[in-house]
Order: structure tokens, then sequence, then C-alpha cells
């Protein structure tokens, strides 16, 4: 049950769920990156502690962590350059992902 449940279903259910996002997001990864450039390189007009960039950099680390940086010189070196390919596409539909989880916490957060 634990192979069946960790193999093939998961990574079906994980890409399935970023391409579906993407295609109802209207390929936000894409269409929204100049906003998102112009957001993080503007000075900021509010009053708040933490910049744009800042806080970027903040979710970046936290996302990206230790583990998958040596993950990917580990999946190079297996599985040759092909796996970057394959990492750069569960990437890019993982960003709509990301996104949807991102603006249902926002959306339904409680203090």
């Amino acid at each position: 049950l634990d192979a069946f449940a960790w193999g093939p279903p998961l990574l079906i259910l994980l890409v399935g769920t970023g391409i579906y996002l993407t295609i109802r997001l209207g390929l936000l990864q894409v269409t929204r990156l100049p906003k998102a450039f112009q957001l993080i390189f503007t000075k900021d007009k509010g009053h708040g502690d933490v910049s744009s960039f800042a806080a970027l950099c903040t979710a970046l680390a936290a996302t990206v962590g230790t583990g998958n940086i040596i993950g990917v010189a580990t999946a190079i070196k297996v599985g040759g350059p092909g796996a970057l390919f394959w990492m750069w596409m569960s990437a890019f539909f993982g960003m709509a992902t990301k996104y949807a989880v991102g603006l249902l916490a926002i959306k339904y957060r409680t203090k």
C-alpha cells in the first residue's frame, strides 16, 4: 500500500493538479511574470517592516531548502541531463499549485 500511495498515482495526481491549475489560471506563470518583476523591484510605499523583495527571499528560502539543492545534483548525476528537463517541467506546473495554496491560505486565514 505504501509503494502504491507514494508511487505513480501520487505523481500523476500532483502533476495533473498542476496542469489543471495552470490551464484554469490562464498560464499564470507566464502572464503574470512582468507584474511579479515590477512588484519586486519597485520601492514600497507602505509602512511595513519587510519589503517585497525580502518577503520573496524568505519564502524562497523556506520552499527550496538545502535538500532540494542536493537533490538536483543527485538527479543530474544519476539520471543525466534529461532529469533537469523534467525538474523544470514539474517546477513549472508546481508554480500554479504553490500559487493556489498561498491564495487559499490568505483567503481563509483567521486571527
